[in-house]
């Protein structure tokens, strides 16, 4: 905390990716002067000008601010980028995001949610529940929660809900009172190299856990029995050797209903709005956290029930009797394989029709084959050109290698204009928008041509 103690004026490299954004929200709340540089304008930097926070867009030594107490970072940035150059070669404090963290967490009761895939929308559920149930915390999101329009939020309670980042290992710098693993699946190996590395991560984040803390993991992750705490409950969908797990599940008015069922304890008739299976088994370790902190039942019931979900997960854009729209921040083939089986759930009768953005070059090569099998679940599949975020091109790598590998033949590679162009000659009845690029700049067309196919007005 006596870090945090001397910061007054603090400036952002990257301030408009959605940790770096909850970080900057944080020490605007605490009144201190925040500046930040950002590649483009979105409207996630144009909330934070909303809010008080100086951005520039253009990357200029010129005009960045000269006293400033901290510099933080976020590794999605360039080494050589000129103003990160700057700071560093003249004796400023300059820190990854990651260290702002750590220097947080290290002096309050921390709620820390790792994972492969899930971890956005555990920790969004887990904050939400201490939230609406009156507990409080200090929430640090990588997705805006929908109920309040934010990916980060105070509390007077010195309580911090943190989504814990394993990207360059940002995670193990974490200080967890309840730590939650939900995925420990092979990715990012550009960093880690082979999936054992990965799973070595997760459990050294799990050693990371205060004595006598308490460890959420879901049942029968590879290796782990490694994962280790005083306090240790594993959850599940369905399995029943899990010590938590949903039951009775059913659908009733377009949403979940099931019981939440753990040795020593039974929720009954938790009622789930937000769509996907797989979203069952995460409000489960959700609920896991709530209980062992305490809270009452009808409390965590209510605030489930209250829960509108997370942007851009399972997020329904346009839902009529004609055609669903549905936005999902998929990148990793476990996800793509949840959010497609979660989509048939609910819409057993439709063709469900996936556009794909391949979200890395390293990933797609690793992974090409896993994608393909993933995809393949769906009915109609369309490519987009892989968005290469923070990488150069690798050569032979590209979306076809994920489509030559497709048992599917209904599987195309499409630019933006030409799907844009697709979607108004064939108006599907479901289709699911999927990836963690720039894909999201289309759902909004996507809308308009479905809507306008329904006789609708985009309100």
């Amino acid at each position: 905390m006596s870090e945090l103690n001397n910061i007054q004026k603090i400036y952002f490299v990257g301030i408009g990716g959605i940790g770096m954004s909850a970080l900057a929200r944080y020490f605007k709340s605490k009144n201190c002067a925040v500046s930040g540089y950002d590649k483009t304008s979105t409207p996630l930097t144009q909330a934070l000008e909303k809010e008080g926070i100086d951005i520039h867009y253009n990357e200029n030594v010129g005009i960045i601010p000269k006293e400033v107490d901290v510099v933080v970072y976020t590794p999605a940035i360039p080494k050589e980028h000129a103003e990160l150059v700057y700071y560093q070669q003249h004796g400023y404090k300059v820190v990854k995001r990651s260290d702002v963290l750590q220097w947080i967490t290290e002096s309050s009761f921390n709620v820390c949610v790792g994972g492969t895939h899930g971890k956005t929308t555990v920790t969004s559920m887990i904050a939400h529940i201490l939230r609406h149930t009156g507990f409080g915390c200090n929430a640090f999101l990588g997705g805006i929660a929908a109920n309040y329009n934010t990916n980060f939020w105070s509390s007077e309670k010195n309580v911090a809900v943190v989504e814990a980042d394993e990207y360059d290992r940002s995670f193990l710098k974490l200080v967890p009172d309840i730590a939650v693993v939900t995925a420990m699946d092979p990715d990012h190996l550009d960093i880690y190299g082979t999936p054992e590395e990965v799973e070595k991560a997760f459990i050294q984040f799990s050693q990371r856990v205060k004595p006598n803390g308490c460890l959420v993991s879901k049942y029968g992750l590879k290796r782990g029995d490694e994962l280790k705490a005083a306090h240790h409950y594993t959850y599940s969908f369905e399995n029943r050797k899990a010590d938590v797990h949903a039951a009775d599940i059913r659908v009733e008015n377009g949403s979940y209903v099931f019981d939440v069922i753990n040795r020593d304890w039974v929720l009954q008739n938790v009622v789930l709005h937000m769509g996907g299976l797989h979203n069952i088994e995460n409000v489960t370790a959700a609920i896991t956290v709530a209980k062992h902190i305490g809270i009452e039942d009808e409390k965590i019931k209510a605030a489930v029930e209250a829960f509108k979900g997370v942007k851009r997960r399972f997020e329904y854009i346009v839902k009529n009797e004609e055609h669903v729209l549905i936005d999902d921040y998929a990148h990793h083939p476990e996800e793509l394989r949840a959010l497609i089986t979660g989509v048939r759930s609910i819409f057993s009768d439709k063709k469900i029709t996936v556009v794909f953005q391949p979200h890395l070059y390293s990933r797609t090569n690793d992974l090409a084959t896993e994608f393909a099998h993933s995809l393949s679940l769906a009915d109609e599949v369309i490519l987009l050109p892989i968005y290469p975020a923070r990488e150069l091109p690798m050569e032979g790598v590209n979306s076809e290698m994920v489509a030559s590998r497709m048992s599917l033949s209904r599987a195309q590679i499409l630019g933006k204009d030409e799907l844009k162009d697709w979607v108004r000659d064939n108006r599907p009845e479901l289709l699911v928008m999927a990836g963690a690029g720039d894909i999201d700049a289309l759902v909004q067309p996507m809308k308009e041509i479905l809507l306008e196919a329904s006789g609708e007005d985009d309100e």
